[in-house]
């Protein structure tokens, strides 16, 4: 039975890939809430990545990590920068060496989408184009991509699998979050702003394609820069109206005609490649957050 340790447990993608890796693997579960009751053979232990690990009460041999773990401060920057480069950077080179010590076979590092910037253009992403390390990518896609090049220098020691998300969305998810906040003011009759007539497009990914990656990516050999996306490209307008149709509200849009839209789209061919393909469309997904 495989061994894996798992960090963000408590957030959307951890609390949906735990039950699906219990049934075969035995996890280790790194969070600071409480209480924590180990079950079946899930085993927790209170650790806050935001704070000095004791390592040693880990196990001593382990065969992956999971890294899903991140900031709850994300948007809080330059209040609680220090805190968000503890959590996406400094903590996730500790627990690589860890990885390493501990013979770990693969390190599984949930980055995101946003390390790309964004563009005009209706193309997506690709892993394999040239990102612009610089300060107009916001402090917290920075610190997922330090995280990401610090990770890549472990490839020699084991597997790696840096997976960029693309607004990740489902059932359980923090209302603060994207899609929630679209339904929420969809419902509200709050205006909708948007660059351009439609708004921005990009393609978000169902939590359930989002662990079904991850637990693909489990058998992956060598170092892979992975886009987890999903398989419609919509406008913000487009989701806000599929939004409208199922909740009975024609959306209020307040339209910027002196800016355009800088699309975020994830190319999947990668994700199809080596992964999966991503089965859940965004018209059926939403309603988990209706």
């Amino acid at each position: 039975m495989q061994k894996i340790i798992i960090t963000g447990a408590s957030g959307l993608v951890g609390s949906h890939l735990i039950p699906l890796l219990a049934k075969t693997c035995e996890i280790h579960v790194l969070s600071r809430r409480k209480p924590l009751v180990s079950v079946h053979n899930i085993r927790y232990y209170n650790i806050d990545l935001s704070r000095e690990v004791d390592y040693s009460q880990l196990p001593t041999k382990v065969d992956t990590i999971i890294y899903l773990a991140q900031s709850d401060s994300f948007r809080d920057f330059p209040e609680k920068a220090v805190d968000l480069f503890k959590v996406n950077t400094s903590q996730v080179l500790h627990m690589l060496d860890y990885a390493r010590q501990a013979g770990a076979r693969s390190f599984i590092y949930a980055s995101t989408g946003g390390v790309y910037g964004s563009s005009e253009s209706e193309k997506g992403f690709s892993e394999d184009i040239s990102i612009s390390a610089n300060a107009n990518l916001g402090f917290y896609s920075s610190t997922k991509l330090c995280a990401e090049i610090l990770a890549e220098n472990f490839a020699p020691y084991m597997n790696i699998a840096l997976l960029r998300f693309f607004f990740v969305y489902g059932k359980g998810q923090k209302r603060s979050m994207l899609i929630p906040r679209l339904v929420d003011n969809v419902r509200a009759e709050n205006s909708i702003l948007l660059h351009g007539q439609d708004g921005i497009r990009i393609n978000p990914v169902h939590v359930s394609d989002a662990v079904h990656a991850i637990q693909a990516a489990l058998t992956l050999d060598g170092c892979h820069r992975i886009n987890v996306a999903g398989p419609d490209v919509l406008s913000l307008r487009e989701i806000c109206g599929l939004i409208g149709t199922n909740v009975g509200i024609q959306p209020v849009y307040k339209v910027d005609q002196t800016s355009q839209p800088r699309n975020l789209i994830g190319d999947i061919k990668n994700m199809k490649k080596y992964l999966c393909a991503p089965r859940c469309h965004f018209e059926e997904g939403m309603v988990d957050l209706l």
